[in-house]
C-alpha cells in the first residue's frame, strides 16, 4: 500500500490577512515538502498542472525535477498533466528529463483536466476535447515504447522515424490514467493496461468500487493481468494532532476555494455542514487526527481496493507550517498504521 501526497500549488488569498502569496514563494515552499515527504517514508508526491492565477505550477515536471537531487526514494508524478493540450513529445522528453534526475523516480499522470484554460492558451478547440486526448495519448505510448517513432495523426504535426530523447532510466516510463470516475476512462486505462488513479473528491469513496471492478474486467477483456495493474486514489484532506483542531484548520480554505469554483462552476454553496458530512467515516474527506485518517484509508483499500492512497494537501493556501505538519504525521504515523493493517489483512486472506 503506497501512501503519498498531491498538490496544485495553490496561491489563494489568505482567510485572515486577504494576503495571496507569490508563485516564486509557493514554489520554493512545495520543493521544501516534498523533501519532507521523502525524509518521512511516503511512497510518491504528485504536483498537478493549471493554468491560472490561484495555481502556480503550470510545469509539474520542472517542481519536480527542483527536489529530485533532495530526495532519494519518492516518486515523483504529476497529479495530473493536462495531455488534451499538450504536446507529447515534449511531455516525454521532460519526464525522461526527470526519471534521469531522480535515478528512475518519474510518472506521469495523464488526465483530460477538470480546468479548461489550457486549451485557448495553447490554441485547442473545446469540441475536440475527448479526441485530442485520445490522439495525443496514443502519441505519448508509441513515444515510450520505441526510441524511433512514426505516427500520423489529426492534432498535431506527423512524426516520421524520428528519434525522441532523453530515454528513461524507467523501460517502461509509467504512464497512469487519471479519472474523475468517467466510465469510458476507466475502461480506456484497462484495456491498455494502463494503472489508473481515480479522484475521489465527493459522494462516498465506496461508491468508486464498481468503477475498479469495471477496469479490471476490462483490463482481463484486453489479456492483461489485473493483479499487476495499480489503481490509486486522490483525495482532499488533512492531518493535524486531533480531529477537531484538523476540521477546524483545514475548513476555512477549503470553504474558499470549494465557493470560488462552485460560482465559476454553477455549484451550491459550501458550508460547514457539507464539510462536516464529507469528512465522515463514509465521506471522500479524509481530514482528522492521525488515526481517524488511518482507519479512512483502511476503509477504502478494503472496499474499494486501491493500492496507493494520495492526500490532496491543502486545498487553498494554508500556513506553510501546517502543511508540513500534515506531512510530517501522514509519513510518521498515518502510513504505519495503514501498512501494517493492510499487510495483516492480505496475510489472514491468503490464509
Amino acid at each position: 500500500m503506497e501512501i503519498g501526497i498531491s498538490t496544485f500549488v495553490e496561491t489563494t488569498p489568505d482567510i485572515e490577512t486577504g494576503e495571496v502569496i507569490s508563485h516564486a514563494q509557493r514554489l520554493r515552499e512545495v520543493v521544501e515538502e516534498i523533501i519532507l515527504a521523502d525524509e518521512v517514508g511516503l511512497d510518491v508526491f504528485g504536483v498537478g498542472e493549471h493554468h491560472r492565477s490561484d495555481y502556480a505550477a503550470s510545469s509539474p515536471a520542472v517542481v519536480l525535477a527542483a527536489a529530485a537531487p533532495q530526495t532519494k526514494h519518492i516518486r515523483l508524478t504529476s497529479a495530473v498533466t493536462v495531455l488534451s493540450s499538450a504536446d507529447p513529445v515534449r511531455v516525454f522528453q521532460d519526464f525522461a528529463t526527470l526519471d534521469a534526475l531522480s535515478n528512475g523516480r518519474a510518472e506521469i499522470m495523464a488526465g483530460r483536466g477538470s480546468f479548461i484554460e489550457s486549451f485557448p492558451l495553447f490554441g485547442y478547440d473545446l469540441h475536440d476535447y475527448n479526441e485530442l486526448f485520445e490522439e495525443k495519448l496514443d502519441l505519448l505510448l508509441k513515444i515510450r515504447e520505441s526510441e524511433k517513432v512514426t505516427w500520423q495523426g489529426k492534432h498535431r504535426a506527423s512524426i516520421n522515424h524520428l528519434g525522441i530523447y532523453p530515454r528513461p532510466v524507467q523501460d517502461p516510463l509509467p504512464v497512469w490514467i487519471g479519472s474523475g470516475g468517467n466510465q469510458e476512462s476507466v475502461v480506456r486505462a484497462g484495456l491498455l493496461g494502463l494503472p489508473l488513479v481515480l479522484a475521489i473528491i465527493g459522494g462516498s469513496p465506496v461508491q468508486f468500487a464498481p468503477l475498479v471492478e469495471l477496469y479490471k474486467k476490462a483490463a482481463v477483456h484486453a489479456g492483461h493481468d489485473p493483479e499487476t495493474m495499480p489503481v490509486a486514489s486522490h483525495s482532499h484532506g488533512f492531518i493535524a494532532e486531533s480531529t477537531e483542531l484538523a476540521a477546524d484548520q483545514f475548513f476555512p480554505s477549503t470553504q474558499a476555494v470549494m465557493n470560488n469554483l462552485g460560482r465559476e462552476r454553477g455549484w451550491g454553496p459550501y458550508n460547514r455542514s457539507s464539510f462536516d458530512a464529507a469528512r465522515s467515516f463514509e465521506g471522500a474527506l479524509y481530514v482528522g487526527g492521525p488515526n481517524t485518517v488511518a482507519q479512512k484509508i483502511i476503509h477504502l483499500r478494503k472496499h474499494v481496493g486501491v493500492t496507493r492512497f494520495m492526500l490532496h494537501v491543502p486545498v487553498g493556501t494554508m500556513p506553510h507550517d501546517l502543511v508540513m505538519k500534515a506531512i510530517e504525521l501522514l509519513g510518521k504515523e498515518v502510513a504505519p498504521i495503514v501498512r501494517e493493517e493492510v499487510a495483516k489483512w492480505e496475510a489472514e486472506e491468503k490464509q
